[in-house]
């Protein structure tokens, strides 16, 4: 990546090596959030009702009817709302936390949830801009009637146009893009959704328990 942007807390120009990355390091980062302690029960509690916000729409999958396809699209698009929504803020707030739990996967698990949740970030910016939840999934036409939207696919999707979009920015699309080719097309909903909410939940958990046990 050529992205570069400014630290946080000390102003260095540095490399980004996450999308959302905020500090140079990780002694500025710890500095930065001692001087701003008084904002952590406000991101804590919100990391919690994001959470239980993700559990609820992914949970939907085994509630919504195949059959019913303008509610399962609208179902599958939350969820992808919701699980880049407590992505980011893990990435941007509880980085440690984040990378500490995805050690503990397996090398081969590890690359597919970073994969994963990259080509969900791409769907989530390309979604309702660009192209529509249909053009992303394909459902189970030969489905048993009462079936669930578990069973339908990522489909394979074309490269965006991206001319519009600063270098940096094209760049960090283009990765989301190769994410979305890699890990989700071909793959079930249940595939991609089940192992990154998993791990989404256990590095909230890791960051701050209570974001554990908010209820749906």
């Amino acid at each position: 990546m050529t992205d570069r942007r400014e630290c946080a807390h000390c102003g260095v120009v540095f490399e980004p090596r996450r999308e959302h990355a905020r500090f140079c390091s990780a002694r500025c980062r710890v500095a930065w959030n001692r001087e701003n302690t008084g904002e952590r029960p406000a991101r804590a509690t919100a990391l919690g009702w994001s959470v239980a916000a993700m559990q609820d729409a992914t949970g939907r999958f085994l509630r919504v009817r195949a059959a019913d396809q303008t509610r399962a699209f609208a179902v599958i698009a939350e969820a992808v709302w919701w699980v880049t929504i407590v992505d980011a803020t893990l990435v941007r707030y509880h980085p440690d936390s984040y990378d500490q739990v995805l050690r503990q996967r397996g090398e081969q698990q590890r690359q597919f949830l970073e994969e994963s949740l990259g080509g969900l970030r791409f769907v989530r910016n390309q979604m309702g801009y660009h192209l529509d939840p249909a053009d992303f999934i394909c459902p189970a036409h030969d489905a048993a009637p009462g079936a669930r939207v578990t069973g339908w696919r990522w489909k394979p999707v074309p490269e965006p146009a991206l001319g519009s979009l600063p270098p940096s920015n094209r760049e960090w699309e283009l990765a989301r893009y190769g994410a979305y080719q890699a890990s989700l097309a071909g793959r079930t909903v249940t595939e991609v959704f089940s192992p990154a909410s998993a791990f989404l939940r256990a590095a909230a958990a890791a960051a701050d328990p209570a974001a554990d046990s908010v209820p749906a």
